[in-house]
């Protein structure tokens, strides 16, 4: 905990700094959220389709970005609102010199009582 997904379109990649973004995201999680620094966990996923509206998707002028965050329960709504601004505001930072129009969108969920993890180092 936290689980971090971020599904962005192909096209982004020269543009995303992919790293920054990642440890910008965990030290927002850990101050806005109070998750342990070493708990976050971020996963990407580039897409190589990406449609938007009535766009051609082949001509590349439209790109997209989602991050989902998975918290244990026990977060109010002003916390997950605050780090779904703090998000969309590190989106903007790490995605400069973009010439695509950008649809990003950011959100913040409780993850099922299910959930589980394990955590192991090679020897």
């Amino acid at each position: 905990m936290p689980q971090i997904t971020v599904d962005y379109s192909r096209t982004l990649e020269p543009a995303f700094d992919r790293g920054g973004f990642a440890r910008a995201l965990h030290e927002a999680v850990v101050e806005i959220a109070a998750a342990k620094p070493d708990a976050c966990t971020t996963q990407f996923r580039p897409s190589t389709f990406t449609a938007s509206g009535y766009a051609d998707p082949a001509d590349g002028e439209h790109a997209a970005v989602h991050v989902t965050v998975g918290l244990l329960a026990g977060r109010g709504d002003e916390t997950k609102a605050r780090l779904t601004e703090a998000v969309l505001d590190l989106l903007r930072d790490h995605l400069a010199g973009q010439d695509a129009a950008v649809h990003a969108s950011a959100e913040i969920r409780d993850l099922d009582p299910s959930y589980r993890k394990f955590f192991r180092l090679n020897p």
